[in-house]
Formats: structure tokens, sequence, C-alpha cells
């Protein structure tokens, strides 16, 4: 761990783990894009492929149709990606906040260290007996 002059903790690596983040929700970025591609790839193929104006438009129609259960889809995938993304953030925060308490008990086991060093150093001088011989 890392203080910095705002006396903010950082942890170390920690671009490290939001870049893992990053690349874990991207997963749900990338199925939405294959899917409004393949939504607009079959659009635009029924569009200029050679058939008659009634298939072509048959063929809309129950492309259509698919529309709800694809945005259905979609929807249940992203809420997926949604409640991963809650269930890590959490996840996340109480290791961080385990990390932050046992940072506290060092940091106070150090003073207190410090301070019986201190006392320790005091007593030992002052039982030290001092010489009236001047030379």
């Amino acid at each position: 761990m890392v203080v910095n002059s705002q006396n903010k903790c950082l942890e170390l690596g920690e671009d490290v783990e939001a870049k893992s983040m990053a690349d874990k929700n991207g997963s749900g970025t990338f199925i939405t894009g294959i899917a409004f591609g393949g939504l607009i790839g079959t659009a635009i193929g029924l569009l200029i492929a050679p058939r008659t104006g009634r298939e072509t438009r048959k063929l809309l129609k129950k492309s259509a149709d698919a529309l709800p259960e694809l945005a259905e889809d979609l929807a249940t995938s992203v809420q997926l990606q949604t409640d991963r993304l809650s269930e890590s953030t959490i996840q996340n925060w109480e290791e961080t906040l385990i990390r932050l308490k046992e940072a506290i008990a060092a940091g106070r086991e150090a003073r207190d260290m410090i301070a019986q060093e201190n006392v320790e150093s005091k007593s030992i001088h002052s039982e030290t007996p001092i010489s009236d011989n001047h030379f």
C-alpha cells in the first residue's frame, strides 16, 4: 500500500485490477455488438437479396417478429453482466476493507512498539549514573 501526497491510500496493482475488471465487463459489450451487427447484417442482406418483394416482406416480417425475443435475450445478458459486476464490486470492497483493517492494526502495533522502545530508552538513560568527576 502506498500513501500519496493527499493521504489517500493506493493499492499497488490497482490499475491492473481495474483493467482486468474492464476486460470482464467488455464481454457484455462484445455480445451486444454481435447481436446488433447480426441484426443490421440481416436487414441489409434481405434488402439487397435477389428475391421478390413478397418474399422479402415475408422474411422481414419474420425477422421483425423475432425482435422482441432478441431484445429480451439482450436484456437478460445485460442483467447478468450487471449482477456479475455488482457481486465483483461488493467482493472487492470487502477485500479492501479487510486490507485496510489489517493496515490500521499494523500501524497501531508499530506505533506501540516505537512508544515502548522510547520508554525503555528513556529508562536506560535515567538509570545510568552521571559522574560528577570533571577532568
